[in-house]
């Protein structure tokens, strides 16, 4: 018994393996030099963790020194910010643990609405850059285009990134530096990935920042704040809301495929 032609085309087929496309203006690595932005994050995390800096971005660091930050920030206003931004942007682009404290110290500092706002523009610019770092690093990883289920992933993110990224930002049990990583191997665009990320952390990010502002009752009783806060049902179901209606034109195009092919 011969197996289809198709069938026989498809299993024959060879598998071609192509370059992950950097940005236009993003140099072609060569040799060792690509594996250079992996090297500064495993060195960052590892004098992060080894010199004890963890502690630095801990609820307990900002419980001591709320009075100090708060008196600071009030008399060095643009630095303040300046200084806060950059952090934070240093903590996303490396990869670090302490983000969620970061917020909550800017909206401590700063106010719900202008820490809210300060930590989407520094976390989307930390993201762009482990996001180019991972690119880089891994330019030459070759994926198969041909006959695998693989291909088939790669092909309906390519068309549907927006949403997918989308998605994956408002749902907040995927870990941030993952989706980090995972387009810049995909090859989604720099556009598409930059706008995604700035609109998908935008409910999480003003729910703690909001958190932040109202900590003073808080370390006047001695307690620490509620960081499930974002999963309690008024605050999850509307951001499940949003990924849901996020995933739409996904869902619409699958649609119109179907219609099609049962039109003809």
């Amino acid at each position: 018994m011969t197996e289809a032609p198709e069938k026989q085309e498809e299993i024959s087929k060879p598998v071609v393996q192509v370059e992950a496309e950097l940005e236009p203006w993003q140099p072609r690595p060569k040799g060792l030099k690509r594996y250079i932005p992996v090297g500064l994050v495993f060195f960052a995390l590892t004098v992060f963790f080894v010199g004890g800096f963890q502690e630095l971005l801990s609820f307990k660091a900002l419980a001591d020194n709320r009075t100090l930050l708060v008196e600071w920030a009030a008399q060095n206003q643009i630095l303040a910010v300046a200084v806060f931004m950059a952090v934070y942007i240093l903590v996303v682009g490396l990869s670090l643990p302490g983000g969620t404290v970061l917020t909550l110290a800017g909206g401590f500092v700063f106010g719900g609405l202008m820490a809210g706002m300060y930590v989407v523009v520094a976390a989307t610019v930390g993201a762009i850059l482990i996001f180019l770092g991972a690119r880089y690093a891994f330019a030459d990883l070759c994926h198969a285009r041909a006959g695998t289920n693989m291909a088939k992933m790669e092909a309906g993110f390519h068309e549907n990134a927006f949403s997918y990224l989308l998605f994956l930002r408002l749902v907040p049990v995927f870990p941030f530096w993952l989706v980090n990583l995972v387009p810049a191997l995909l090859d989604v665009r720099l556009s598409t990935y930059a706008v995604a990320t700035a609109i998908g952390i935008i409910p999480g990010t003003f729910v703690y920042a909001y958190v932040g502002a109202g900590l003073g009752s808080v370390f006047e009783a001695g307690g620490t704040p509620d960081m499930g806060v974002i999963f309690q049902p008024q605050v999850l179901l509307p951001v499940l809301g949003l990924a849901l209606l996020s995933l739409l034109p996904v869902v619409i195009k699958a649609l119109k495929r179907r219609s099609k092919r049962y039109g003809q």
